[in-house]
């Protein structure tokens, strides 16, 4: 039996892509988490919000062009809206696979925001690409207003920065409910990314990679471990070719070179590696395991998955 605290990280694999899919996908992402609640160990939550954000995003912009009373959501609206409707959805699947166990565990969603720094590089480089396809016109309009926009296809689409998270201004509250007990579902997408103006908090326009988060809130509660469930059962090397070779267990020196080497895609792999690498540093007690949602309960035993320690 174990107290064990594990920041568990929800892939967008566990959403599906629209809303029936979604209220279908989070029955199993509720087993897997209950499967560690039975194992005793004290959960908190984070998980993908893609593509839920672009579609809210998408559905508020559609919304000011047909009825001009109204404006377009900004970003930061957006990710809380995405945070409350995936929560709402999920939290109630852990409750009901949780009461058909037998078990009665308190289930907690925290619209969360995350400090992130004005000056950081990645509000001059955008790479994240949000909302509907544009028109050229529609697209000057846009970068009128500031924001940029990159060509894509036959038209044009939104990019917004994705800064690295700073602090979370939540996580006291994350840090209580978890140890009175409850699951805790927090920081969704990466969480609002905000920006202090003196005693206000400013919405960012970005967008903040979870996994980052998902290792920061990990840090700030001293977890024992950062369980990212994916698409796959194990990291690889090689992934997709003939030379494709499995992993089950990496130091965070063996990590680094292999990120060195360019083994793992940017904007997939590479951030939950740099992200393991981060959490277990100078911490021999902790660890990082890389798997799919089916295998969580196996992973926490040692028997499938990729296992990332200090080494």
């Amino acid at each position: 039996m174990s107290n064990k605290k594990v920041v568990v990280v929800l892939g967008r694999t566990s959403f599906g892509r629209t809303l029936p899919e979604q209220q279908s996908a989070v029955k199993e992402a509720a087993k897997a988490v209950a499967d560690l609640v039975e194992a005793k160990y004290q959960i908190v939550i984070t998980h993908s919000n893609a593509p839920q954000v672009g579609m809210v995003h998408t559905a508020m912009t559609e919304f000011s062009r047909l009825d001009s009373t109204y404006t377009v959501a900004p970003m930061s609206v957006c990710s809380a809206m995405s945070q409350g409707y995936i929560g709402y959805d999920l939290q109630n699947a852990i409750r009901s696979e949780l009461i058909t166990r037998g078990i009665f565990c308190p289930v907690s969603t925290l619209i969360t925001q995350v400090r992130v720094d004005p000056f950081d590089q990645a509000f001059a480089n955008p790479t994240k690409i949000i909302g509907r396809s544009m028109s050229e016109e529609e697209a000057k309009e846009e970068e009128k207003k500031g924001n940029h926009v990159i060509k894509e296809g036959k038209g044009f689409r939104r990019i917004v920065a994705s800064p690295m998270p700073l602090d979370i201004y939540e996580i006291d509250a994350i840090r209580a409910l978890s140890d009175a007990g409850q699951i805790v579902i927090a920081a969704g997408g990466g969480g609002i990314p905000v920006l202090e103006q003196g005693v206000k908090l400013k919405g960012a326009s970005a967008v903040i990679e979870k996994d980052y988060t998902a290792e920061k809130m990990a840090e700030l509660l001293s977890a024992d471990t950062l369980l990212f469930l994916t698409g796959v059962d194990r990291v690889c090397l090689n992934y997709g070719q003939p030379a494709e070779q499995p992993l089950s267990s990496l130091t965070s020196a063996e990590a680094r070179e292999y990120i060195a080497e360019g083994h793992f895609p940017e904007h997939s792999m590479l951030p939950k590696i740099q992200s393991a690498c981060t959490f277990v540093a100078n911490h021999p007690e902790r660890k990082t395991i890389i798997t799919s949602l089916s295998k969580a309960k196996s992973a926490m035993k040692g028997r499938c998955g990729t296992i990332i320690t200090e080494g």
